[in-house]
């Protein structure tokens, strides 16, 4: 017997964990104590547009570069972000002020954009780019006062205050354009409570800008690279020409303040850009209507299948079994195996493997661990854990595909290896070589392409074929009936019995469950939003598995009852029905959300929308085949058959 003293600790260690996710610090991820005067470094990641979704490096545009530029060492979900982390020449000290400092250029001489350089800054102005820098890797923010609509007085009005992320580059105002070429940071910081004689230590908690645009007459500079900013309005803002040469200074302040907020909270306000309290009561919402619905239909499918299976099970009046009619009457057809098993288990194996790694990362990231603070780790994580599922996909479909009476293994332990795979990387491949036609940082470089085939075929090939090894030598699914040698016939089936009114029908409901959720979601993959709300995701993602097995149950049911035993495939299709209402929600996104009108920009958000349709419809045909396999075997487990 452990004594108390030992295990006493370790019980309160686990209680702090389950109780407050919080309170730990990811490893990599741990607060940095600054003195007075210590460099605060600001580096730069990327610059984006929703308009063009196409991501350049910091220094694409004629920046103020330092003497000697580093790129950050980045994991794999930053690489394939577009991220390029890199130092720029801003000198910020710890709770230490400027008032006004130019940024580069030598003393009274301004930097001189050439034609193609404005052109170039006055195309980006155009597209509505942001920059995007951080300091002690939080993300810089605008601050928006908004007025809320209230009625009264103007005087008396709140603001609602909200955050963008980075900063725009310029604006553009009558056919003028103009960038912003002076940058006001306001950072605050949080002092760390120590003893009385020891030196106190901060930590940034917050990192805002005010972007101004100052017109080069307007600014003052000395020797000393100092200058002097007009006072109130009287300043015009810097405009560029993009057909001459355009004169200007890059000047930046620092203004500090103190703040209450911990470091522990400080992504808080990064985490609270929309309208949670409306996010909180749409999902409780959806949740409410899929559980009552789903409940709707468990009813009726039990109270249904109870009284058919008791009534196939009489055996008193023979003449009413003569009569029977309904799934008993294909028992020796529904096993009947399908046309090309060996895509049918592949494809479901590649399922399985999408469902394991998704249901990992979102669990994951519910406690904490893949928070945006962690730059690049979710998709870093979701890229191995897929590798890594090879084996239960793999293992999955070769004890499907031996049940299908396959015997080719390795031919069908290659396909499934191969065939999801292959079809993302020749999209994601295409879809580059029009990134690098560009110039993108978004492109994914050929070192790192080389890398994930290498992970490809040396890491989730060779597991693929150990699972699938494995899982055809296992003994196959134990069906409950035999099957007939000799087809039965099928009769002509009713007009809602067809496929695309099936998957129609069936795409509802676990789109329904979803629905909310996926504004967020794109808005976080198209419009360079945080998502955070894992806890909910994990919710919606429990209520979508459930919802889609039902209606897998309710639609192989109907299908049976019709007497066509042809449900493998169909079942499969059907279930993933919700991936065309994802398909169309996708469409009047871009069209109604999105300010996309560029060839380019737009292929690639319909690329990468086909890829998430084509993994959704994987992963929700897969939940519902596997569903209604087991419906299926249940069903005719609990019948007589002579």
């Amino acid at each position: 017997m452990v004594p108390q003293r030992d295990w006493l600790p370790w019980s309160l260690l686990l209680f702090s964990l389950m109780c407050d996710t919080g309170a730990f610090y990811v490893p990599g991820v741990a607060p940095i104590n600054f003195h007075q005067n210590d460099p605060v470094e600001i580096k730069a990641v990327k610059l984006t547009s929703s308009r063009t979704q196409l991501p350049y490096e910091y220094y694409s545009l004629p920046f103020c570069q330092p003497s000697k530029i580093t790129y950050k060492a980045e994991n794999l979900g930053e690489v394939l972000r577009g991220d390029r982390i890199v130092n720029t020449p801003f000198q910020v000290l710890m709770n230490s002020e400027k008032k006004c400092e130019v940024l580069c250029g030598q003393s009274n001489k301004p930097v001189t954009l050439t034609v193609e350089q404005s052109r170039l800054v006055a195309e980006r102005i155009s597209e509505d780019y942001y920059v995007h820098l951080i300091a002690d890797n939080l993300p810089v923010a605008t601050r928006l006062e908004l007025y809320s609509n209230r009625d009264g007085d103007d005087k008396k009005k709140e603001k609602d205050v909200q955050f963008e992320h980075g900063y725009r580059l310029g604006f553009t105002d009558v056919n003028k354009i103009y960038l912003h070429n002076h940058l006001s940071f306001i950072l605050y910081y949080h002092r760390e409570d120590l003893e009385e004689d020891r030196e106190h230590t901060y930590r940034v908690v917050r990192f805002e800008v005010i972007p101004q645009s100052v017109r080069l007459e307007d600014l003052k500079a000395d020797e000393k690279s100092s200058c002097t900013l007009p006072e109130g309005t009287n300043s015009s803002p810097q405009e560029i020409d993009p057909t001459k040469e355009n004169q200007l200074y890059f000047t930046y302040s620092v203004h500090w303040e103190e703040s209450d907020i911990k470091w522990a909270s400080r992504w808080d306000t990064y985490l609270t850009m929309s309208d949670v309290q409306i996010h909180w009561f749409s999902i409780i919402n959806s949740v409410v209507v899929v559980f009552f619905l789903s409940g709707i239909l468990s009813m009726i499918i039990i109270r249904t299948l109870r009284k058919d299976i008791a009534n196939y099970n009489k055996e008193d009046d023979i003449e009413d079994t003569m009569e029977e009619s309904g799934w008993k009457l294909v028992h020796g057809d529904v096993f009947r195996p399908p046309q090309y098993p060996m895509i049918l288990s592949s494809l479901l194996g590649s399922g399985i493997q999408l469902f394991c790694m998704i249901l990992i990362v979102i669990f994951v990231a519910m406690l904490g661990m893949l928070s945006p603070s962690s730059r690049g780790a979710l998709m870093t994580t979701a890229c191995f854990l897929f590798m890594f599922m090879g084996v239960f996909g793999g293992f999955s479909a070769g004890r499907l595909y031996r049940t299908l009476k396959g015997h080719r293994w390795k031919k069908g332990a290659f396909c499934t290896a191969t065939l999801y795979p292959g079809v993302v990387f020749g999209i994601c491949f295409v879809l580059n070589c029009f990134i690098w036609g560009k110039h993108s940082s978004g492109a994914v470089p050929f070192p790192t392409m080389v890398a994930l085939l290498c992970m490809w075929f040396g890491i989730s090939l060779p597991l693929v074929y150990l699972g699938y090894y494995f899982g055809f030598r296992k003994q196959p699914y134990d069906n409950p009936v035999r099957t007939n040698q000799i087809p039965r016939q099928i009769p002509e089936q009713r007009w809602y019995m067809n496929r695309f009114v099936g998957i129609l029908m069936a795409g509802i409901l676990p789109f329904g469950a979803m629905f909310i959720e996926l504004f967020f979601i794109f808005s976080a993959i198209w419009e360079n939003q945080f998502y955070y709300l894992f806890g909910f995701l994990f919710l919606v993602f429990i209520i979508l598995v459930v919802s889609c097995s039902q209606i897998s149950i309710v639609m192989v049911y109907f299908q049976l009852c019709a007497e066509d035993y042809r449900w493998w495939w169909r079942n499969f299709l059907v279930s993933g029905g919700s991936a065309f209402y994802v398909l169309v929600y996708a469409i009047f996104y871009f069209v109604n959300k999105l300010d996309i009108v560029e060839f380019i920009p737009s292929l690639l958000y319909f690329g990468y929308t086909a890829l998430m349709v084509l993994s959704f419809w994987l992963l929700t045909g897969t939940i519902g085949f596997y569903a209604a396999y087991m419906f299926v075997r249940k069903i005719y487990a609990a019948v007589k058959i002579d």
